[in-house]
């Protein structure tokens, strides 16, 4: 279970924002090149999205589910990726004084992901991790901040 965090500074509000715009999935998520809703009420628990991930001249189309939320604090995730199985994202936002905490959890669950998983797999969920996380960090603080107290 790769789980991993990051100090955002900025309140729990303007993460969430990001979190909650599914056009921007493809911004700070590390694999995805762009993300496009299926459903129009994006995070409530079950819409979903459509990602394309490319790799060179190949590419592929993955869809992501929301499984549980609660506004501003938890998005919990179900990342669907073909032959691949899916697997779990939670993404909790906790105050830090004037910033975030952002804790991520992630893990397999179904079909040749979750198989296959080992400690190698393991560290390369990390180091996404540590890709998507810094993304996100970078997206959030760069809003000017009127937006933020919008």
């Amino acid at each position: 279970m790769a789980v991993r965090h990051q100090l955002i500074r900025r309140p729990p509000r303007a993460v969430w924002a990001v979190l909650a715009d599914p056009n921007r999935y493809g911004e700070w998520v590390v694999g995805p090149c762009d993300s496009t809703p299926l459903d129009s009420t994006w995070p409530d628990p079950g819409s979903r999205l459509r990602y394309t991930i490319k790799l060179g001249p190949w590419s592929t189309e993955g869809t992501t589910t929301v499984r549980h939320r609660e506004t501003g604090k938890e998005l919990e995730l179900e990342a669907a990726f073909k032959s691949l199985g899916t697997a779990r994202i939670f993404l909790q936002l906790r105050p830090w004084g004037e910033e975030t905490l952002v804790v991520c959890d992630e893990h397999p669950l179904r079909g040749l992901g979750g198989t296959l998983h080992n400690p190698l797999s393991e560290a390369a969920l990390q180091l996404r991790h540590r890709g998507m996380l810094a993304r996100l960090a970078r997206i959030v603080e760069e809003q000017p901040h009127e937006v933020l107290h919008a």
